[in-house]
C-alpha cells in the first residue's frame, strides 16, 4: 500500500493538462463562469478611464483651498454641475468650482474635491469650511490598471469578479479550456437505477449520481456509462468504450479482492499501466489508478474506486478532485485544502492507515471546530455522510485523538 501523499505526488506526476493549443473554446462571458483561462487578457482601456470623482461635491483647484478653515473660508463660484456619464465643458480656473457626484469625470483645471458636508452652497456660490488634502477623493486615471499591461493571468478560474473585470474591459468574448470529459460506470449485478424497483438483495446505484454531481461541481463533462453487471465481457466492453471517449474514466466497485473483482484483470487486458492498486487510507484502500496510452500526447487516467459509497467519496475528495483541477487548465491550487480546526469530540482510528472521518467543520468567533457526524462512521453508511463539508485526517499510527485538540480537517466542497 502506497502512503497517501506518495500517491497523490504519483497520481498529479501522471496527469497532462489540457493544451491551450487544441484543447480551447471562445465563450460568452454569460456562458464562460468557472471556466479556466487560457491565455492572458489585456485591455486597451486604462482603469479608471480617465480622473473621477470618489465622493459627492465639488472639483477644484488645491490653490483656492489650501489655506481655508472654518473661521476663514473660501467661496468659490460654481460654473458647472457634473453628473456621472457627463462630459465636463468647462476649464475650472481660479476661484471656481465645479458640483461634481461619485463616478463622474473630473474637469480639466480641478485636482481635488472637497466633500459636500465640508460646504455650504448659496445660488452659484459654495464655502468651501475645510481645508482638503491634495487631490483629495479623486481617482486618478489608469490608477488600478494601465492599458496593454497583463490584465488576468491565464489559468485561473472565471468567477464573478473575474467576470465583471473581463465586462469592464469590454471583452465580450473569452477563450477558455474546454470541459474535460469524465466517464462514469458502477460495477455490480446488485445495482439498480433510482427509478427501478428495488428486489431482494439489490442496492441502489447512488455512486453514479454523487461522482456526477461532484465532476459537474468541478467543472467537467460527466459521461454517465450506468451500472455494468459482474460479467467480464461486459464490463471490458464498457471500460473500452469510455477510454475512446473520455479524458479520465472513473469506475467504482470491482477493485478489491472478492471473486466478482474483475477491474485490474481486465485493465491488463486493454493494455493499461496500472500504478496504484492500494492505498494506506481509510476509507478506501482499494483504490486502482491506471493510464492507457491515446493517440493524443495526453493519456487517458483510469481510476478504480472502492464500491462502498463513504469510500468512493472519500477517494474521490482526495485523489480524483486535485487530478481534475490540474487537467482543466487550472495553474495552481490543484491539491486539497486543509486548514487547523479543533475538534468537538473525540476521535479514534486503527493507526494502521491515514484515517479521515466525516462531519461539519464551521467557523465559531474567528476559530475553525469540527463536529463529527453523528451516527456510524461506515464506509457503507451514507447517511450521516449529508452535509459533510470536512474530512477530519488521523495520522498514521495515531488511534486516538482527545476533544479539545486541534487536528487537521481536509475540506469539501
Amino acid at each position: 500500500m502506497l502512503p497517501v501523499k506518495q500517491a497523490e505526488a504519483l497520481i498529479l506526476s501522471l496527469v497532462n493538462p489540457l493544451s491551450p493549443a487544441q484543447d480551447t473554446e471562445v465563450l460568452d462571458l454569460l456562458s464562460a463562469s468557472r471556466r479556466i483561462l487560457t491565455a492572458a487578457v489585456t485591455s486597451a482601456l486604462d482603469f479608471p478611464h480617465w480622473d473621477n470623482s470618489a465622493m459627492d461635491g465639488y472639483a477644484v483647484r488645491f490653490a483656492d483651498v489650501q489655506s481655508c478653515k472654518a473661521e476663514q473660508p473660501a467661496t468659490l463660484e460654481i460654473v458647472e454641475e457634473i453628473p456621472a456619464g457627463y462630459q465636463p465643458q468647462q476649464t475650472i480656473q481660479p476661484g471656481q468650482a465645479a458640483r461634481i457626484l461619485t463616478g463622474a469625470m473630473m474637469p480639466a483645471g480641478a485636482d481635488t474635491v472637497v466633500m459636500q458636508e465640508r460646504t455650504q452652497r448659496q445660488g452659484d456660490r459654495v464655502t468651501i469650511l475645510e481645508a482638503p488634502e491634495f487631490q483629495a477623493f479623486v481617482r486618478q486615471r489608469a490608477a488600478f490598471y494601465q492599458a496593454g499591461t497583463p490584465l488576468l493571468k491565464p489559468g485561473i478560474e472565471l468567477n464573478a469578479p473575474e467576470i465583471a473585470v473581463l465586462a469592464a474591459a469590454q471583452c465580450a468574448q473569452v477563450s477558455v479550456y474546454r470541459r474535460p470529459r469524465v466517464a462514469i460506470l458502477s460495477t455490480g449485478s446488485e445495482l439498480v437505477a433510482p427509478d427501478q424497483p428495488l428486489q431482494p438483495g439489490q442496492i441502489v446505484d447512488s455512486n453514479q449520481y454523487a461522482l456526477a454531481a461532484l465532476v459537474q461541481q468541478l467543472g467537467a463533462e460527466p459521461l454517465l456509462l450506468g451500472g455494468i453487471p459482474d460479467e467480464p465481457e461486459a464490463l471490458k466492453s464498457a471500460i473500452a468504450q469510455a477510454i475512446t471517449t473520455a479524458d479520465v474514466v472513473l469506475s467504482s466497485g470491482g477493485v478489491s479482492v472478492g471473486d466478482y473483482d474483475y477491474v485490474d484483470e481486465i485493465l491488463a487486458t486493454l493494455g493499461a499501466e496500472i500504478h496504484i492498486r492500494a492505498v494506506a487510507i481509510k476509507p478506501g484502500k482499494p483504490l486502482t489508478v491506471a493510464t492507457f496510452a491515446a493517440p493524443q500526447a495526453r493519456s487517458v487516467l483510469y481510476f478504480g474506486l472502492p464500491g462502498n459509497p463513504v469510500s468512493a467519496l472519500v477517494t474521490f475528495w482526495r485523489f480524483v478532485q486535485p487530478t481534475l483541477r490540474k487537467l482543466s487548465g487550472l495553474a495552481q491550487g490543484w491539491e486539497p485544502t486543509f486548514i487547523k480546526a479543533c475538534t468537538q469530540q473525540d476521535l479514534r482510528s486503527d493507526g494502521k492507515r491515514e484515517g479521515y472521518l466525516w462531519g461539519h467543520l464551521q467557523l465559531v468567533d474567528g476559530d475553525y471546530e469540527f463536529r463529527l457526524a453523528g451516527g456510524s462512521h461506515s464506509s457503507g453508511n451514507l447517511i450521516n455522510l449529508a452535509q459533510t463539508n470536512g474530512l477530519a485526517m488521523l495520522p498514521v499510527g495515531q488511534t486516538a485523538i482527545a476533544a479539545g485538540t486541534e487536528i487537521f480537517v481536509m475540506q469539501v466542497d
